[in-house]
């Protein structure tokens, strides 16, 4: 289902920031920010669910040497074809995060899954699995980063719609919103983006469809801890979503 969402959203996913390209800017300096102030001198950077590229192209465009992987063959594809046009250097490959280590070794410095990822893991058990391959990825010392959408302030309950506002591309209008439906911790999401032809008022809409786990930070930072990180922390103020950190001792 997950894999599905994104290779649907792939072509529009860009969308989803008013300017994709200043996202990616910013991003990749809040990141790299906060690697260097936790982790000095930190280069080599895993991301396990880099989605079209926006942090891991804003971290190679500082010098880091980014590796990334995705669910999505379709987000991973694009993210190649997006470094390229930036000429930055991404080592790219399908993989699920629940076997980063299986598919991408040991060494790194840093791990990072950021814009709210990890809670397509649907338990406790598939998060706990995905924290422990992050911190096998790490060398002794690196960091794990997360970010994630801060759940406990999230209204619970049907119908709950989440406007994104519009956008403007090459002649065409885009409104985007999505709808959620809460049953438990989890909820269903519907992703609309209505597309309009202003030259012709030709309309198209277009919908992907995902599921999440609700999940606290708290929760998450007790499961970082279980998985055996060290100095679990949570950050605000540094990044458009709370920040997740751990180090393997």
């Amino acid at each position: 289902m997950t894999i599905d969402f994104y290779d649907q959203l792939t072509p529009l996913y860009h969308l989803i920031h008013q300017d994709w390209n200043a996202s990616i800017q910013r991003q990749g300096e809040q990141l790299a920010g906060l690697i260097e102030s936790r982790w000095p001198g930190s280069r080599k950077v895993l991301d396990v669910s880099c989605g079209i590229g926006t942090q891991a192209i804003g971290l190679a465009m500082r010098g880091y040497s980014i590796t990334a992987s995705d669910l999505s063959p379709n987000e991973i594809a694009r993210a190649g074809q997006e470094a390229a046009l930036r000429d930055v250097n991404l080592a790219l490959s399908v993989c699920d995060m629940r076997q980063a280590h299986t598919h991408h070794g040991s060494g790194f410095d840093v791990v990072i899954s950021c814009d709210n990822s990890l809670p397509h893991l649907l338990t406790d058990q598939d998060l706990l699995t995905a924290f422990k391959e992050m911190r096998a990825c790490l060398r002794d010392g690196g960091g794990c980063l997360v970010t994630v959408r801060d759940y406990e302030r999230e209204e619970r309950g049907k119908n709950l719609v989440k406007p994104y506002g519009t956008r403007l591309v090459d002649g065409r209008r885009y409104l985007l919103f999505q709808v959620w439906d809460f049953e438990g911790e989890h909820y269903d999401l519907s992703f609309f983006f209505v597309e309009e032809d202003l030259a012709t008022r030709e309309v198209k809409t277009h919908v992907m469809r995902s599921r999440y786990y609700a999940v606290s930070t708290l929760r998450l930072m007790e499961l970082m801890r279980e998985a055996g990180f060290d100095d679990v922390q949570r950050l605000d103020g540094t990044f458009y979503q709370p920040v997740l950190i751990g180090t393997r001792a």
